[in-house]
């Protein structure tokens, strides 16, 4: 089937093509919004043929993907090999960053002098363009368990919200975790990672939320070959089913997650990360929301969040 766009309310777009579905907005000129918009779409056409051809190199571990050759492509690489190597190495195919690469190639479209703002929606996995002086308001859905999308005729009410201001060097947003569209070796509920590009922040996410683990006969996992007979994972066990642990358990997997998002803080990969497991909540903020002093005495660990409840709030 060929790739599919849909005129949505409020000025937005559907772009739909196999398992790529977007929702794209953006703000200012009509003009120019038209010229953007006719832009991407003509990209968005050929974006799925252009990966399945390369299918075979995007499943391979990011320390054997060298023959990759398409832009999107190489970005998946890239920022998965980046993030891999500054976390030691941990398992990692450039599959990790294709909803963030796709929506960070197309919101390249967008930035033009007369549009204000834009956002490339892949799945959950963002990327935005600001203007100076600009900002946008992203919501979190922490546990997709309590999503049923049948039951939900009035708005969505997020569990939290930020903003993202054109000053930081944000453009990039990604979740991940085992309840999510992707299989994950974790039990995080949701990581949502800030980055400065999507593909950044999408790599970033993956390998958080497969850090947030502990050891426990109530976390049921299958290799991930059996869940999906395609998967890049092989027969990694992944996640299926998490019961009810332990409050000290998932402090234990919080913990781990928090000490995978400080090192990738570290080494500049990302902005800031919300972990969320069974109702508990972590936030590893900012390096820069500290004092000099502060950022200077740190020690080579993660900072720890302590907050509970909606995101950033």
């Amino acid at each position: 089937m060929a790739a599919q766009r849909t005129p949505l309310d409020g000025g937005r777009w559907h772009f739909q093509h196999g398992p790529i579905d977007i929702v794209v907005q953006a703000e200012g000129d009509a003009s120019v919004l038209a010229q953007a918009h006719e832009a991407a779409w003509q990209r968005f056409a050929g974006i799925l043929d252009e990966l399945v051809g390369e299918l075979r190199g995007l499943r391979q571990p990011v320390s054997a993907a060298h023959t990759l050759k398409g832009q999107i492509a190489q970005r998946m690489r890239n920022a998965c090999e980046q993030a891999s190597l500054a976390c030691g190495s941990p398992f990692i195919t450039p599959m990790a960053a294709v909803a963030g690469s796709v929506a960070q190639e197309l919101i390249a479209f967008y930035r033009r002098p007369g549009i204000e703002r834009a956002w490339v929606n892949n799945g959950g996995d963002i990327a935005l363009h600001l203007a100076p002086g600009r900002s946008a308001r992203v919501g979190v859905f922490a546990d997709l368990a309590r999503f049923d999308p049948m039951q939900h005729e009035a708005p969505l009410e997020t569990d939290g919200q930020f903003d993202v201001h054109a000053s930081t060097p944000v453009r990039g947003i990604a979740t991940s975790g085992w309840r999510g569209r992707s299989f994950s070796l974790g039990i995080a509920d949701s990581v949502t990672v800030l980055a400065q590009t999507a593909a950044q922040a999408d790599a970033a996410a993956t390998l958080i939320a497969n850090a947030v683990n502990v050891e426990d006969a109530a976390i049921q996992r299958r290799p991930a070959s059996e869940c999906k007979d395609d998967s890049d994972l092989g027969d990694l066990p992944v996640t299926v089913d998490v019961a009810v642990l332990a409050p000290t358990q998932v402090q234990h997997a919080l913990a781990a997650g928090a000490l995978r998002a400080g090192v990738l803080q570290r080494a500049g990969l990302i902005w800031s990360v919300a972990l969320v497991c069974q109702g508990q909540w972590r936030i590893v903020q900012p390096l820069s929301s500290l004092p000099a002093a502060d950022r200077a005495a740190l020690p080579p660990r993660p900072m720890q969040g302590h907050a509970t409840g909606s995101v950033f709030a």
